[in-house]
């Protein structure tokens, strides 16, 4: 699933190639994942021109020299291309446009769980989660990070992928937030102190900052995105020793979800 990390170093690497390039060609091949007709898809897109890509939570928002704003939320297997028309297209590519530099900008979604919006730029609250998510984790300040918490009763790793608390938190993000802060993703609110709180609002910063440009390096030159997490300290680690103190790092799945962490520093 794409989170913060991602979608930030994809925003980066369009928004120096997109910005004021005609669409020229606009596909929408698998309808599901389009929440508007085919024919307004294609009718508003081709002869339109791209300008800056935004992103909100685990959205991207590509604006539009008409007003509009095309946003798509990945879910858990979408994947942007940036390529040429003569690439390979992947299994399940949604949509395909056709830009005026020679370039191909595509969606697939392996899952086909992806949606994608065609909005005006006004109306983006028309999408669903919009109106309800919380504020974007990059953004958020400690003392609005805390009041917003105190809201929430249950585990914290729960909470912090809840797109209502905050916006752009995921589940391989959430295990590494935790290591840093030193908690342990199964505590519940109530019992963290003040100081953890505080720990924990520094922690989601620290990580999301050191892993953007990571993430960016990989997509120096091309965009033909895979997710890549090898370099992340403790998810999907499980049995490996801990980077912190050397303890085997712990590995549960429950609900589909894999947790780690380590039962040493996560105490």
């Amino acid at each position: 699933m794409p989170e913060i990390p991602d979608l930030e170093a994809i925003r980066g690497f369009l928004n120096q190639r997109l910005p004021g390039v005609r669409i020229e060609r606009a596909e929408a091949i698998i309808p599901v994942v389009f929440c508007l007709p085919k024919a307004d898809f294609v009718a508003t897109l081709e002869g339109n021109t791209l300008a800056e890509t935004r992103r909100q939570g685990k959205f991207l928002l590509f604006g539009l020299e008409s007003g509009h704003a095309l946003a798509v939320n990945p879910m858990l297997s979408g994947r942007f291309q940036y390529v040429r028309p003569e690439a390979k297209r992947r299994a399940r590519t949604c949509m395909v446009l056709g830009l005026a530099d020679g370039w191909d900008l595509r969606y697939s979604d392996e899952r086909v769980m992806g949606k994608i919006y065609l909005v005006r730029e006004g109306d983006l609250n028309s999408i669903p989660q919009f109106p309800e998510m919380g504020p974007d984790a990059l953004e958020v300040s400690q003392e609005e990070f805390a009041q917003r918490l105190r809201r929430h009763p249950g585990q914290i790793k729960n909470i912090l992928v809840n797109h209502r608390f905050l916006a752009g938190i995921g589940n391989a993000y959430a295990d590494e937030i935790l290591l840093a802060a030193r908690i342990h993703p199964y505590r519940k609110r109530p019992t963290l102190s003040d100081e953890e709180v505080a720990r924990l609002h520094v922690a989601i910063g620290d990580v999301m900052r050191w892993a953007i440009p990571i993430v960016a390096e990989q997509m120096r030159d091309e965009l033909d995105y895979e997710e890549r997490r090898d370099f992340l300290k403790i998810h999907r680690k499980g049995g490996q020793p801990c980077p912190i103190c050397g303890t085997r790092i712990s590995e549960i799945t429950a609900g589909r979800r894999i947790t780690n962490f380590c039962r040493n520093c996560q105490k």
